[in-house]
């Protein structure tokens, strides 16, 4: 079944938060509720902690206290309750196990929702009618998450399934390394890199521009947090980038100016891999084996 036939009643609008597992905690909190620039909310507790950007989104982060990282859930957007209740329908006659049925959400944000597993066993959740917060005016902290760019050992199976049970559509490729997967007019709010075993790669979250863009790196470097790869222009999305290393060593990247899509007009494109076109600023080369290593993460 192709995402074209998919029934209209129910699509994935987009991407609504990330769920990590984290072992260094306390550290990570410090981080992200400062001078990364997401605000800690009230829904947290010693055990987790709950995150916002500036958009009108509940939150982008979840951290969970944990011994070792990973990704507890993705959460995705659709439109409304009957949209909920469609997908789940239309999802298990495609024989994908429910983990949990329709049903008011007991946690930060609340909404209606349900979740399921992917083929490599990540969890996500398709939730609507999330609870609603005023957007901030803050300047040039994150006001939405981006994308999460997970590591995958079948890059082939992950794609497909993504697609066509998902509903994602792929943007572009960089050779055969990398797919990139939109669900919205964004580039890409899913990506997956070829590697070898199941992993987080890197979570983005978007600034509202370029000056807030370079304000958030020169915001970070005086708090001490020095750029690992960036600052940058990617090919592949025409987004400006900007690496870093969180405390639990996991990588965030500070993006903007994500390319929007025409779904009308739109082909994709199988990028080389190229230092030009990895970076059409030539002003951060490529990333270090360490920003590599942190990158291939721990296996799921």
């Amino acid at each position: 079944m192709s995402p074209a036939a998919k029934p209209a009643s129910w699509a994935i609008t987009h991407l609504r938060h990330v769920s990590l597992r984290c072992a260094a905690f306390d550290e990570s909190v410090d981080y992200y509720a400062g001078p990364w620039g997401l605000q800690r909310l009230a829904d947290s507790d010693d055990g987790t902690a709950v995150l916002r950007a500036t958009g009108p989104e509940h939150h982008v982060l979840e951290l969970h206290r944990a011994d070792r990282n990973g990704i507890d859930h993705i959460g995705l957007g659709l439109a409304d309750d009957r949209a909920v209740d469609a997908a789940a329908a239309g999802l298990a006659e495609r024989n994908v196990a429910l983990l949990s049925e329709p049903a008011e959400l007991d946690r930060a944000g609340g909404g209606y929702g349900f979740r399921i597993a992917d083929p490599e066993g990540r969890v996500v959740e398709l939730a609507a009618r999330t609870e609603a917060v005023k957007p901030l005016d803050t300047g040039a902290a994150p006001f939405k998450l981006a994308h999460v760019v997970l590591n995958t050992a079948d890059i082939e199976a992950l794609r497909t399934w993504w697609c066509d049970v998902l509903g994602f559509r792929v943007s572009d490729w960089s050779e055969r390394q990398m797919v990139f997967l939109r669900c919205n007019a964004d580039h890409h709010s899913i990506a997956f890199n070829r590697a070898e075993w199941a992993s987080l790669n890197h979570v983005a979250y978007e600034v509202p521009s370029l000056d807030a863009y370079m304000a958030s790196l020169g915001r970070l470097n005086r708090a001490g947090h020095t750029v690992g790869w960036g600052p940058g222009r990617h090919g592949p999305g025409n987004n400006a980038f900007g690496y870093f290393v969180d405390p639990a060593g996991t990588v965030p990247e500070i993006t903007a100016e994500v390319q929007q899509v025409d779904e009308a007009t739109w082909v994709p494109r199988t990028w080389p891999r190229t230092p030009e076109l990895s970076d059409r600023w030539g002003t951060a080369g490529p990333p270090s084996p360490e920003m590599r290593q942190h990158m291939a993460g721990a296996p799921e």
